[in-house]
């Protein structure tokens, strides 16, 4: 039988785990950090109050969604 010192038994343990932890959150990244590009077709400017937003409807025109106006490609 293999004799373990108490407090060395513990930091193998803590560290069996740490390593565990560290691998599960690497390979869990990997799934995150996929390529997202966007297609500028679907990026829409208001013409009235200036803003910024995405629409994935292919539409020839728009309905902005903070002042409501109408914008056309």
């Amino acid at each position: 039988m293999i004799s373990i010192d108490f407090s060395i038994g513990i930091a193998l343990y803590i560290l069996s785990i740490l390593i565990v932890v560290f691998l599960l959150w690497f390979f869990s990244r990997k799934e995150k950090d996929k390529d997202l590009s966007l297609d500028p077709k679907y990026i829409w400017f208001c013409s009235v109050c200036t803003y910024t937003y995405i629409n994935t409807k292919e539409d020839f025109i728009s309905n902005c969604p903070r002042c409501g106006s109408y914008n056309k490609r």
